[in-house]
C-alpha cells in the first residue's frame, strides 16, 4: 500500500488527523455494534457528563510496520483490560475486549497508509477513549456514553530522541492514596498540567511525583513510570497503589528478566535512594523508554553516572530489546504481537 507523503523521521509527537476513526454508542444498557466514520468532530450536550464532571477515560497504544512488512499492534489486549479497570472506577460501562480489538483492527486497516515505514522511528499512535455523553447536572454518572478510537502518526515523544532528561521533584501531588492514580482517567492528567507546565518553564523536562502521604517515595512522572538500575545491574521499579500499571513497564520487566537475564524487583523506592542508582529511565507507550540524566530536588542535584549524553548501558539494552520485539527483529513472547495486516 502506498504511504501518505510525510517526512516520517521528523513528524514529532503531535495530533495529525487521519482519514477514519471508530465509534460505538452506549444507550439503554448496551453498546452499539460500532462503525467507522470520517467525521473527526463530536457534537454533545453542553451538560454532558464528560464536560461537567470529567467522566472520561482513555488508552494509548501503537501500530508498527515490522521488518517483514507486516502491520501489527503491541499487546492491545492489555489496553482493553486496563480500559475496563478504569471504567469500573469511574462508574462507566464495560466495553468488551473482543469489540475493543475489533475496533483497533478496523482503524489500523482503514488508515494503513498512515502507518510509518519500518526503520523510520515513527509509529501510528492509537487513542481509544470513552466519555459520558448524556446530560447530567447533579453529581452522578451519565446514562449514555461513546467509545471512540482515532489514530495519528507520531515520532518520538521527547524532542531530541534518546538524549537524557532532567527532572525536578514536584512540589505538587499527582495522586492521593485510595484515589484514582492507578486508572487512566483524563482527570489525572488534567491535575498534572499546571505542575508540568511549571516544570518546563523552569527548564526541566518533566516532574518526579512523590507519594502524597509521606512525600518520601518516588512514584512516577506526569505520564510515565520509572525504572532504576543499580550498580550490580539490578532493575528496580517503584511499587505503589497510586501508580498507573504501565503496559510498557510490565513488558520491560519481562524483557529484563527473560531476555537479558537480569534480576528485577518491584518495591517502594525512596527519594533518598536515587543517588545510589547508576541509571534511570522513564517508560510508557508514548516514550517507550527515555533515559534520565539528572534529578533536581530544590537545591540538590542528583546526577546518574550514565551521564547526560546517551542512554546508560542497561537502559539501552532494554530499549533495543523491547523495540526489537515490537518491530519483528526479535522473536516476541506468545501473544505480545497482534498481526493486523500481513505483508
Amino acid at each position: 500500500m502506498e504511504k501518505v507523503n510525510l517526512d516520517w523521521e521528523n513528524i514529532g509527537f503531535s495530533y495529525r488527523p487521519t482519514n477514519t476513526r471508530y465509534v460505538s454508542a452506549y444507550k439503554d444498557g448496551r453498546w452499539s455494534a460500532g462503525q467507522l466514520t470520517e467525521d473527526a468532530n463530536i457534537v454533545i450536550s453542553e451538560s454532558a457528563g464528560v464536560l461537567q464532571y470529567a467522566q472520561t477515560i482513555f488508552e494509548g497504544l501503537k501500530a508498527y510496520t515490522t521488518k517483514h512488512g507486516d502491520i501489527v499492534a503491541f499487546r492491545p489486549d492489555l489496553n482493553a483490560q486496563r480500559l475496563n479497570d478504569s471504567a469500573k472506577r469511574l462508574e462507566m460501562p464495560i466495553f468488551s475486549e473482543e469489540q475493543f480489538l475489533n475496533g483497533i483492527e478496523q482503524v489500523v486497516k482503514a488508515n494503513a497508509a498512515y502507518v510509518p515505514p519500518y526503520g523510520s522511528g515513527a509509529t501510528l499512535y492509537l487513542r481509544p477513549f470513552m466519555y459520558g455523553s448524556s446530560p447530567v447536572i447533579g453529581v452522578r454518572p451519565a446514562e449514555e456514553y461513546q467509545f471512540r478510537i482515532f489514530s495519528t502518526p507520531v515520532g518520538p515523544y521527547f524532542k531530541g530522541g534518546a538524549k537524557p532528561l532532567t527532572l525536578c521533584v514536584s512540589e505538587f501531588d499527582r495522586a492521593a492514596s485510595r484515589g484514582t492514580g492507578h486508572v487512566k482517567a483524563g482527570l489525572n492528567y488534567a491535575m498534572s498540567l499546571y505542575a508540568g507546565v511549571t516544570a518546563k518553564r523552569n527548564g526541566f523536562d518533566e516532574n518526579i511525583y512523590l507519594d502524597s502521604a509521606t512525600r518520601t517515595k518516588v512514584e512516577e512522572t506526569g505520564g510515565a513510570n520509572f525504572l532504576f538500575i543499580t550498580k550490580d545491574k539490578k532493575v528496580i521499579t517503584p511499587k505503589s497503589d497510586t501508580i498507573l500499571p504501565s503496559i510498557t513497564r510490565r513488558s520491560l520487566l519481562y524483557v529484563a528478566k527473560v531476555y537479558l537475564g537480569l534480576e528485577v524487583e518491584e518495591r517502594e523506592v525512596y527519594l533518598e535512594e536515587l543517588a545510589d542508582f547508576v541509571e534511570c529511565g522513564i517508560c510508557g507507550t508514548a516514550a517507550v523508554l527515555s533515559p534520565v540524566g539528572k534529578v533536581v530536588d530544590r537545591d540538590q542535584e542528583i546526577c546518574f553516572s550514565s551521564g547526560m549524553e546517551k542512554m546508560g548501558e542497561i537502559t539501552q539494552k532494554l530499549y533495543d530489546t523491547l523495540t526489537g520485539v515490537q518491530m519483528g527483529d526479535i522473536v516476541a513472547p506468545e501473544g505480545w504481537i497482534r498481526e493486523i495486516i500481513k505483508a
